[in-house]
């Protein structure tokens, strides 16, 4: 069964969804802590927390948030957004979070990611992989590298990775459905990932659609709060 994972992305120490990663195109609903501990009382158990201000920063800025958070709920939260030194994955992981997500780190800094990788295990460790026309995005998706999708999370799951959230940025905020076909043909070139689809969930229709194609997991945000998914209704199906 497909495992429910809900977003919440802050900027200014507010609950924010943004389309396509345009910080221009920006939607606040609030308190992070109120929705998380509503996603908790619902009976979610995960939750995906991603520090935009910090993604924008290249540092993390919101970690009090994220205390918050993982000290008011028992959530299994992982953090991403800003991490890109020492202090602040230590941070992270001092602030509560059960692992952190970290993408532009791996495409700019090879050797520290894989130094991290070492030090917290692959199961504290998310490979962010946010795709863009092909290629992985970094720095708050500002930028786009050269380095292809696929090649790229081959070098790190020969490293150990096992875990990759893999955003689909064209999707991401605009409720026009998942990446579905982009999810399989990286499923086929690795079956044991643990892949977590994100970006463009609508409706429990895209989450099955997903699940069929043998996704383990999904982040998803926006059809949450515009009330397009019943929440009651996701989580009493995965009872």
């Amino acid at each position: 069964m497909i495992e429910l994972i809900p977003a919440i992305d802050i900027i200014d120490g507010q609950c924010v969804r943004l389309t396509k990663g345009d910080y221009a195109q920006k939607t606040v609903y609030g308190d992070p802590l109120e929705m998380a501990l509503e996603f908790e009382h619902i009976g979610f158990r995960r939750l995906h927390v991603v520090d935009l201000d910090g993604a924008k920063s290249r540092h993390i800025v919101n970690s009090a948030v994220l205390r918050r958070i993982t000290s008011a709920t028992n959530l299994v939260v992982d953090f991403g957004g800003g991490i890109k030194t020492d202090a602040d994955i230590e941070t992270a992981f001092s602030c509560g979070a059960a692992m952190v997500t970290v993408g532009s780190i791996a495409v700019t800094q090879p050797e520290l990611f894989g130094r991290w990788l070492k030090k917290y295990g692959a199961g504290r460790m998310i490979l962010g992989a946010d795709v863009r026309n092909g290629r992985i995005s970094i720095n708050g998706w500002k930028e786009d590298s050269h380095e292809e999708l696929l090649p790229f999370l081959k070098r790190y799951i020969d490293m150990g990775v096992h875990h990759v959230l893999c955003t689909e940025i064209s999707k991401d905020g605009t409720l026009s459905g998942p990446a579905t076909t982009l999810y399989r043909e990286v499923l086929a070139a690795s079956p044991d990932l643990h892949l977590i689809a994100s970006g463009g969930v609508s409706s429990a229709a895209d989450i099955n659609q997903l699940e069929q194609a043998g996704l383990p997991a999904v982040v998803f945000g926006k059809a949450i709060y515009e009330g397009r998914i019943d929440l009651q209704e996701l989580v009493k199906g995965q009872a």
